[in-house]
């Protein structure tokens, strides 16, 4: 067995049994996946995000893994000011932001008046992205939405994005495969965090994703489990 000076990067990570890299390939390599199947007529499904088609996702998933690529190339000095979990705390659901997010992502889809380009345009930076990721350093802090992170709590956020957006996608899409176990993991993981303890309803991770972030509506018997935690929810947007 090597010493720990003669392993890669890569090598280390596997060791640690922390791998925020494998985590990531697996969330966007399923949805790209999905993603690069899909033709023209169904890029005009609906998906789990109010007010948008498959296209409008597709174009918010591509500024997602355009900003892990500026991230992972953007070095930050001093110390992190959020990490993997405390990061979502700037994206609450709000109201006047999420109609705006919406027009833009509809806005920017509109600009591909054929869905090949932009199908494309997100396998293949996605694909760059896990390559990026492969070669940085995790603890190295960079600079994203303005907070710096560490580069290992920076990939779990976008691991977070893709398999939340994964469920999305697939809404409309019965015959396509779900999110990666791993990055549904991920997604528990963050809500957690952000709830402070396990959530105390007896969830799978893919319907936690879905009740934590509005997309799906609260039982009155969820209600009453969740007790003073529900003035809390959706956990993030």
């Amino acid at each position: 067995m090597k010493d720990d000076a003669s392993l890669t990067r890569e090598e280390a990570r596997e060791a640690s049994g922390e791998d925020p890299v494998v985590t990531l390939r697996a969330a966007c390599e399923g949805l790209a996946g999905v993603v690069a199947g899909l033709g023209d007529e169904e890029s005009w499904l609906p998906t789990g995000c109010a007010g948008w088609a498959v296209r409008d996702l597709v174009f918010h998933c591509l500024s997602d893994v355009q900003r892990g690529l500026v991230a992972l190339h953007t070095p930050a000095d001093g110390p992190p000011d959020r990490d993997a979990v405390t990061y979502w705390r700037d994206w609450r659901p709000d109201r006047a932001g999420a109609a705006h997010e919406r027009r833009w992502a509809r806005v920017g889809a509109s600009m591909f008046p054929d869905f090949g380009p932009l199908r494309e345009s997100y396998v293949e930076t996605a694909a760059a992205v896990v390559v990026a990721a492969t070669e940085a350093d995790p603890e190295r802090r960079v600079g994203t939405q303005g907070h710096v992170l560490t580069t290992r709590d920076m990939l779990a956020t976008l691991a977070v994005e893709a398999a939340i957006h994964h469920l999305d996608l697939v809404v409309a899409l019965p015959d396509a495969p779900g999110p990666a176990a791993a990055g549904l993991a991920a997604v528990r993981t963050t809500l957690d965090g952000l709830l402070g303890r396990p959530v105390p309803v007896d969830w799978d991770d893919a319907h936690y994703a879905r009740a934590a972030t509005g997309r799906a509506p609260l039982t009155d018997a969820e209600r009453r489990v969740l007790g003073p935690d529900l003035a809390r929810f959706p956990l993030l947007g």
